[in-house]
């Protein structure tokens, strides 16, 4: 069970799964007693209705495993808009998850485009896929459905290759780093990205079967570049594991490994003619530095992934103390090396993916605690350090790029954040109970305010996303659905209408924008996979069982069982 949803069986959020239980039609029919809460009870079951219908309409464009054909669409945009999706991959994503070797991919892109028909499909794919994954933080990718459908057709195409037959293309370096992409693909287009922990799995077993566990030195005939490429990718494979660990709650299973850390150095520094490295000090900003910051954590993120997923269900607060304090003390040296690298190229998105990366593991870490401090002041720590978690991860360092990646990103960056929001509004509820009781509501309000404001962003932020492609309409209006509650609790009115109403509010601003996205999808693909549309995808519709549907569209909070 994820940690967003461990955390969404909070007592707190009872009424709003019992309005959501009756307005499904699975509840008993007695919870609600008020004529006109039913009547609007009723009109949410059908906002529901029309909402997940929409929404499966959306998905018939999805393309399947089974293309008719494998080259179909699997060809680059203009140089021009190839060249700027390749540099922002680089600029960015490359600061932790170091999967290519710059100058070489370079060189290999160069040899695309001067015989582009020519190429291997292994190249092909990794080039496409690194122009798609590019696309993400482009100012224009979210404007151009076509686009977007080519992107996630390369990213079908990609999976279906490296699901084939286990020849001897698919077990080596090169079909690693495809594998990676392909994943860190599957997150930021949300393509089957809550089944990332089982798709790692298979991932380091691969990349144990041609020994990247093992250091370059204890292996004979390899060079001094591929040696270092071999260790950062070794590195990127267990950071991946690790994330998608913690988004599973389950273990990490990382093996034994000799593998040593990447040397701090440029990728300009390093070729197939070195033969000595010359490592920068560990102080000194490089393009390994990141990848390095991460290995760094990595033990004590370890050790907290151990804790949280043992078999052992009592869990010891020392425990979760000392491991609270360690991942701080990585956090501050992570901080620390920034500020003594100001004048480098290190960019706020690099700042923002990094932090994001270690710190969110503390929601999960505390969570437990979270609620009894409410009630036992020996754990008010956690309580303090969960809330400063979510408010940071909800606003993180102004950036355009990584403002797109919260919008459109699955995975590992939406789960965070809906850990945070879950946090959050727990928060909220809790408060404002607690001030109603005690009658400080109208005196204490500055924290209340703090709160909601915060529950406001997230709405926004759910509204972009189903805006940019998300189909899962409940965690906006489950937000919606709490605001309301707020206001009524704040102004004296009824809780029960207040909710009812917010949620028909919410649903059918949500079906307005998932309408407009059934009539963007309408959109076909263009031959050249341009930033422009066209015909459409195949001559046979295509819908979401017709093949490899990847995206399960798993939700938040509200289970779809029995609900048509």
């Amino acid at each position: 069970m994820r940690w967003s949803l461990w955390m969404s069986m909070a007592k707190e959020f009872e009424p709003f799964l019992a309005f959501y239980t009756e307005a499904t039609g699975k509840g008993n029919g007695e919870t609600f007693k008020s004529a006109e809460t039913k009547a609007l009870l009723v009109q949410v079951g059908d906002l529901l209705r029309k909402c997940k219908h929409t929404a499966r309409s959306i998905k018939t464009w999805r393309p399947s495993r089974s293309l008719s054909n494998p080259q179909f669409g699997l060809e680059l945009p203009s140089r021009e808009i190839s060249d700027r999706m390749v540099a922002l991959y680089l600029q960015s994503f490359e600061s932790t998850h170091r999967i290519v070797h710059t100058p070489s991919f370079w060189v290999d892109y160069r040899r695309y485009w001067n015989n582009p028909h020519n190429v291997p499909n292994e190249l092909r794919l990794k080039i496409l896929l690194v122009v798609g994954i590019g696309s993400s933080l482009h100012k224009q990718e979210n404007t151009d459905i076509g686009f977007r459908k080519s992107v996630h057709r390369w990213v079908y195409a990609a999976q279906a290759w490296l699901s084939g037959p286990l020849e001897k293309d698919r077990l080596s370096v090169s079909a690693l780093q495809i594998d990676c992409l392909t994943i860190l693909a599957r997150q930021i287009f949300s393509i089957g990205a809550d089944l990332v922990w089982t798709s790692m799995g298979s991932l380091v077993h691969k990349a144990m079967q041609i020994n990247l566990h093992r250091d370059p030195k204890h292996l004979s005939g390899i060079s001094v570049l591929q040696a270092e490429i071999r260790r950062r990718l070794w590195a990127t494979i267990i950071e991946m594991t690790t994330q998608s660990s913690l988004d599973s709650a389950m273990p990490a299973n990382i093996p034994e490994s000799d593998t040593e850390a990447p040397s701090n150095i440029n990728d300009d520094e390093i070729d197939e003619t070195t033969t000595v490295l010359q490592p920068h000090p560990k102080g000194t900003y490089t393009a390994s530095s990141f990848q390095i910051l991460l290995l760094d954590s990595l033990p004590v993120r370890l050790r907290i992934l151990h804790l949280l997923t043992s078999l052992n269900t009592q869990i010891s607060y020392l425990d979760v103390l000392t491991l609270s304090s360690e991942l701080s003390n990585a956090s501050r040296a992570y901080h620390s090396f920034m500020k003594g690298n100001q004048s480098s190229s290190i960019t706020p998105f690099h700042r923002n993916l990094l932090d994001y990366l270690v710190r969110r593991f503390m929601i999960p870490l505390h969570c437990h605690f979270m609620n009894k401090a409410r009630t036992n002041p020996l754990f008010t720590f956690s309580l303090k350090v969960i809330l400063e978690t979510a408010m940071t991860i909800m606003s993180p360092e102004p950036d355009e790029g990584f403002s797109k990646l919260m919008v459109n990103g699955g995975g590992l960056f939406r789960e965070g954040i809906w850990c945070a929001m879950a946090v959050i509004t727990i928060e909220l509820l809790a408060q404002l109970e607690a001030q109603h009781i005690d009658g400080t509501l109208h005196r204490n309000f500055e924290y209340i305010m703090l709160l909601k404001r915060s529950a406001n962003d997230i709405i926004i932020l759910s509204s972009e996303r189903i805006r940019h492609g998300e189909t899962n309409v409940k965690g906006h209006m489950f937000l919606s659905m709490i605001l309301g509650k707020v206001e009524a609790v704040q102004t004296g009115a009824d809780c029960e209408l207040s909710i009812a109403r917010s949620a028909i509010d919410s649903l059918e601003f949500c079906h307005g924008l998932l309408l407009a996205q059934a009539d963007s999808s309408l959109l076909g693909i263009p031959n050249n996979a341009g930033f422009t549309s066209g015909s459409s995808l195949d001559d046979e519709p295509e819908g979401p069982d017709s093949g490899y549907d990847l995206d399960l569209d798993w939700d938040f909070l509200f289970p779809d069982s029995g609900f048509p």
